[in-house]
């Protein structure tokens, strides 16, 4: 799946309209095969962007749980422990 899209849920602070925009662009790009759609294509590109970050926005603030919400900063860290192991 798409390597560059990141988890948004259960963080402190929550998502942002730009991160969740982003992952929209991400999926969108994955989908339709397009790193930069051609001008005859452009409209529909946007289109399915606004919505599928519209789905992820309300998806993101009707999830719930118990678990307490993770640390960007931590979380980002973690990631780079990992990649260094991964790519050493």
């Amino acid at each position: 799946m798409c390597r560059n899209i990141k988890t948004l849920h259960n963080f402190a602070p929550p998502a942002t309209h730009d991160e969740i925009r982003a992952s929209a662009v991400q999926f969108v790009r994955k989908l339709s095969g397009f790193t930069h759609p051609s001008k005859a294509n452009e409209a529909a590109f946007e289109r399915a962007v606004d919505r599928v970050a519209d789905a992820a926005h309300d998806l993101l603030h009707s999830l719930v749980t118990n678990a307490p919400p993770r640390d960007r900063i931590e979380e980002a860290r973690k990631a780079k422990e990992r990649s260094k192991l991964r790519f050493a």
